[in-house]
This record gives C-alpha cells, structure tokens and sequence, in this order.
C-alpha cells in the first residue's frame, strides 16, 4: 500500500464517493485497490496516466444509481500494489492488467460477463481484456484513444509532438525516472494541464489532483508508470501486431468517445472512428466537447452518451 503521509493518502477519498465501499483484492500477481458502490448489472471504469480511479468521480456516483460500479487503482498506480519488473515488461503489459480486472471481478463475485469503461491507459486494458476474454465483456467503452498498434505503426512529426511522452516514458530505465523524478508533481501537473482543453488545472477537483500527486510523486509508482509505457512500446505492441495478423477483432458492441480537443482527435466528424473500425464489428462513437480528459471536463456530455450505451 501507498506510503503517503496520512493528509495525501491515496486511500483516503471519502468525500468524492459517498457511499463506496473499499477493497483490495489479490489478483494472481498483485493486489489492487478498488472502490465498490450501487447496484444492478456490474461496471468497471478503468483509469489512465497519469490518474488514479479519483478521475471518475464526477460521473460514478450516478452510474451507481444504476450499476454495480467497481473503480479498480491499475497495477502500479493509486494504491494498489507494485509488482516487480521484468525484461520483457510482461508484469505491466495490457495482458496481465487485463487478467487483473477478471481476477477482481470474480474474487468479487462477477463471475459472468460485465461492461468495461476505460480511459487512456485503462481504455488499453479494457480493448485488450475484449480480445483475450470476449465471453467476459458485454460492453465496452474506449475514452480518448485509438489501440496501440495504431498509434505505433501510425506516427508522424506531429502526433509525435503532441503524444511525446509514448516516446519518452518508454526510454529505457532511469531515464525517464531521473528526469522526471527531480520535480514529479509539476511534471504531473504541466502534463494533465497540457492535455485539457483550457490548457490549464481549471476542470480539476483539488481532491482529485492531491490523489493523483501522491501516488506520482513515490519513486516506485513513477517507475511503474514508466513500465506501462515501455510495456506498450514492446509486448503489447507485439501482442496487437498478432492479432491483427490473425485479423481478430473485438466483437462486443463498442463505443468511442473522444475529446473534441483531445489527443486522437482527426479534425473531422469520424475522429477516430476509422481506426476503430479495423478494431470493432459493432462499433459506434462521437466526440465530447473537451481535451483528453472527459469524465472530469465534461462529466455530463460524458455520462449521457456512457448511459444511452451502457
């Protein structure tokens, strides 16, 4: 668990999930936090870099009214645990995160299917747990990207400018480590403000950011984020580059969203759509009027288009 002091606790949010219960559950190769609220048909909301499941909470509590909400921290991230590296960077590739939410899911008694709403790096982990364990999702929603075998095989001089951080996070350790470690907090700060559409923290619940720069600023959780990147560069890139091969695709119905000002927004009404149709055989999507970080700069555009899937 997170050695924060007790006034930055990751665990310690109450007041942005009235009514959530907490876990931490074993998974096969590490433990992960979660909060649990409502009732009815089971959902989990995934988040991304560099947050923690803090980031949903403008839109769960109402998801609550009508789902089991289950809000898991990623291996790595929040307060869950940090499992050792490896070569390869298996320990943190989409796979095992994905092995993670199935192994939550059922220690918590979901042993059928259940929707996946994931953001950036948890949007990763939900398209990759569709194509590794397809009678396991009924839904599936996909914030702000387009797959990873996508944006590899896919940049250009400007993408490159825009998503640096794909390049610079996945360089090999310390280098990211060392840099970013000599000042985290304002590295996480300049990078979620960047990527906004006010190119500022307005959007943001102070709540919600002392979580976020808790978990960034120890050493061992910065390192893990890192790792998920290099995992991406690497084993997930390989693991994508099979199944398109294979010419396998996601078969549960699938809705993009993406921030109209977000990062894989094309400058046309399809935005990403016409990745994610080389992805998808039940596929649907549109844009929301913000960045890259939905749920928090427009929850309620957000929550609309999640419910008239879900």
């Amino acid at each position: 668990m997170s050695s924060a002091t007790p006034e930055a606790d990751v665990t310690v949010l109450p007041e942005l999930f009235p009514g959530f219960d907490t876990r931490l559950v074993p998974t096969r190769s590490a433990e992960i936090f979660c909060r649990i609220g409502g009732a009815g048909p089971p959902l989990v909301l995934i988040h991304g870099f560099p947050q923690t499941h803090a980031e949903w909470h403008r839109i769960a509590p109402a998801l609550a009214e009508r789902f089991t909400v289950v809000l898991p921290d990623l291996r790595g991230y929040g307060a869950s645990s940090v499992p050792p590296t490896d070569p390869l960077h298996r320990a943190y590739s989409k796979r095992v995160m994905a092995e993670d939410i199935c192994d939550v899911m059922s220690a918590l008694g979901h042993h059928g299917t259940f929707r996946i709403v994931g953001h950036d790096r948890g949007a990763r982990v939900g398209y990759r747990l569709a194509l590794d364990h397809p009678m396991r999702i009924e839904k599936l929603a996909v914030l702000d990207i387009v797959p990873t075998h996508a944006m590899w095989t896919d940049f250009t001089v400007p993408l490159a400018m825009k998503v640096y951080h794909w390049l610079f996070l996945a360089q090999p350790k310390p280098l990211p480590e060392m840099l970013i470690g000599q000042a985290p907090v304002a590295y996480l700060d300049y990078t979620i403000a960047s990527w906004t559409k006010a190119k500022n923290l307005s959007a943001f619940d102070e709540g919600a950011m002392a979580h976020y720069r808790a978990f960034y600023a120890e050493p061992d959780r910065l390192s893990a984020t890192c790792e998920d990147y290099r995992a991406g560069q690497t084993i997930d890139f390989a693991i994508d580059s099979a199944d398109v091969a294979a010419g396998k695709i996601i078969t549960c119905p699938v809705l993009a969203l993406w921030g109209a000002a977000g990062i894989p927004a094309k400058g046309n009404a399809d935005g990403p759509l016409a990745v994610w149709r080389r992805w998808a055989s039940d596929l649907r999507g549109e844009a929301i009027d913000a960045g890259h970080f939905l749920p928090e700069e427009n929850p309620d555009a957000t929550l609309r288009a999640l419910l008239a899937f879900l």
